[in-house]
């Protein structure tokens, strides 16, 4: 049996990030900052998956728990949401770690592994995340126009920069991978105005604290060490 790794996103770095930090590495989960560091930031679409993955093999991981902020495409998934998605669409993307056939794979969620976050956050942190959804990864680093947001919200539930790309890497190595997304924004377009960063990440804060506890109550139902 191995370890449980908790991957966290920008939602980490930044106030309240240490709290979220904090409550991941608290039962002994291998925790990997998305983006490293405030000081160190990584851009999403800079970021290297397989760099990040693979230490969590040697160090016998087996399945992950990822964290990220995203932006909703639907008003009936306000700020504050949190979302396990059950598929996503990457079109554009060709991540891979392999370089012949072993390429062609058909990644996804894992769903066992899905579930069983689902059902542990729905028991441990009294709110279950809502259960499944399209996560639509676009390339990054800046936001979607509110023409781009027209364009896939009739086809995802949410949009962000890294969980795909993520998860097909994690997939390959033979990782199995769940990702719980947290709404700090409307996507561009869908909230009276423009989309404000500052009040984004006045938003990202308050989500934080919820971020934090969750992953608390959490990660000891999850089996940390061994299944």
């Amino acid at each position: 049996m191995g370890r449980l790794a908790v991957i966290l996103g920008s939602n980490a770095i930044g106030p309240g990030g240490e709290e979220i930090v904090a409550a991941a590495t608290a039962h002994g989960a291998a925790v990997v900052q998305r983006h490293g560091s405030v000081d160190a930031y990584v851009l999403p679409h800079r970021i290297d998956h397989e760099a990040n993955l693979r230490p969590l093999i040697e160090g016998g991981v087996d399945r992950v728990l990822a964290i990220a902020s995203v932006g909703s495409l639907r008003t009936d998934l306000p700020v504050g949401s949190l979302v396990c998605p059950d598929d996503f669409i990457a079109l554009h993307f060709g991540d891979s770690i392999f370089g012949d056939t072993r390429a062609h794979t058909a990644p996804g969620f894992a769903a066992r592994w899905r579930a069983e976050v689902v059902a542990a956050w729905d028991e441990a942190a009294g709110e279950p995340p809502v259960d499944g959804g399209v996560y639509w990864q676009t390339i990054g680093p800046r936001f979607e126009t509110p023409a781009e947001i027209r364009l896939i919200a009739p086809h995802a539930d949410l949009v962000g920069m890294t969980i795909a790309s993520e998860c097909v890497i994690a997939g390959e190595l033979g990782l199995e991978y769940a990702a719980l997304c947290m709404v700090d924004n409307l996507a561009n377009g869908l909230a009276e105005g423009e989309l404000s960063v500052d009040e984004m990440e006045a938003d990202r804060i308050i989500n934080a604290t919820k971020l934090r506890d969750g992953l608390a109550a959490v990660l000891p139902r999850l089996g940390v060490v061994g299944r």
